[in-house]
């Protein structure tokens, strides 16, 4: 079954393998800690919101710099949820709802002499429910990006123009959400989770089951979008991309395709965004700056973006490599990323998956002579 698959592909499953079997070995033996197997778990997170972006970049060919932004929003979904079960108890509002803590040491004077006088934002509500803000977490950044699609494809805003656009709207969520009469506790973001599900969120077993959870919503994610790209909806997505024009030309919609891709990879974002807040254990606006916008866009160039591998062997691989250069010659880094980012550019523009392939050419075009 896996005789046929690309090297690149077979390195993401033997990834996803290691990841089951290895990593759970490595622990329970004391081998690593579960600092490293929380920070693994973040790394996953980040791969799925890259094999979103890889989705609308590689596969439909429209480069977007708010995949941070969908992100960010799924991580405060989550985050909101988890500050409604976190801080001190005993902090009523006026109508029995647990006043979120960090609502009110951000703004105290809202409250007056006691924190009953204070009312928890209408907004807050809906993510008391854990089944509630998975939902909401996936919908609303599906939503917000249909909307930004519906608008920016319609009216056939693409290439760079598309690019800056969504920049933009990155940036304008950013300048929202470090505002401090937002009622989502300003720059300082949203902190003092204590638990999730009833769970603390300090133990050990918990925190390796985020890492299970998150790993394994990466694999069903990623069969998800492979199957996705090998029906015929994902030809005529690689059709958007190579010959929009003449594709229009034959009866179709492209902007109704790219709004599905852009709504999905969107929501996949979200996802990404909701595993991570838990184990980074807060979540700010910071998520929403371009460096971030940036950096999804650098992991699946790295990566080699329309092949979905290449998004999860990018995010997963730079991140461990600046994992290692930063704990031991921090100054290094950005050294480092720069020249990741010019090699991919001028020397191996199709990245990581594109030498596993060349690779795997030159190797069966030496058996071939030798035979």
């Amino acid at each position: 079954m896996f005789r046929d698959k690309p090297n690149h592909e077979l390195c993401v499953w033997a990834l996803f393998l290691f990841g089951l079997v290895g990593i759970p070995a490595l622990y329970f033996s004391g081998t690593i800690s579960i600092d490293t197997v929380n920070m693994l778990g973040r790394y996953l997170a980040f791969a799925i919101a890259a094999i979103g972006l890889d989705l609308i970049w590689g596969y439909c060919g429209v480069l977007s710099l708010c995949q941070a932004l969908f992100f960010a929003l799924g991580g405060y979904a989550m985050g909101m949820y988890l500050a409604h079960h976190g801080g001190p108890e005993g902090i009523i509002d006026k109508d029995g709802w647990k006043l979120p803590a960090c609502l009110f040491v951000v703004y105290p004077y809202d409250v007056g002499e006691a924190p009953g006088d204070a009312m928890v934002p209408w907004f807050w509500k809906p993510f008391f429910s854990l089944p509630l803000t998975v939902l909401l977490g996936v919908a609303l950044p599906g939503v917000v990006a249909a909307v930004i699609g519906y608008f920016g494809f319609r009216s056939r805003v693409r290439g760079v123009y598309f690019a800056i656009l969504t920049q933009a709207i990155t940036v304008a969520g950013w300048l929202v959400f470090c505002m401090n009469n937002m009622k989502l506790c300003g720059t300082n973001g949203l902190t003092r989770f204590n638990t999730i599900a009833g769970f603390e969120l300090s133990s050990h077993s918990v925190k390796f089951g985020l890492y299970l959870i998150t790993l394994i919503c990466l694999i069903g994610v990623f069969c998800l979008c492979r199957f996705l790209v090998s029906t015929r909806l994902g030809r005529v997505l690689v059709a958007v991309r190579d010959d929009e024009t003449n594709l229009r030309f034959f009866g179709y919609k492209p902007y109704m395709f790219k709004m599905f891709v852009f709504a999905l990879a969107a929501a996949l974002g979200g996802l990404g965004g909701m595993l991570y807040t838990p184990q980074m254990g807060i979540v700010t606006p910071e998520y929403m700056t371009a460096k971030w916008s940036i950096l999804f866009v650098i992991w699946v160039a790295v990566g080699g973006r329309g092949t979905l591998s290449g998004a999860v062997l990018g995010a997963i691989g730079v991140n461990l490599v600046y994992n290692f250069l930063t704990t031991r010659w921090p100054e290094a880094w950005p050294f480092v990323q720069g020249l990741l980012f010019v090699s991919v550019v001028l020397l191996f523009p199709k990245g990581i998956a594109g030498l596993l392939n060349l690779i795997r050419f030159n190797r069966l075009a030496k058996r071939t002579a030798e035979a």
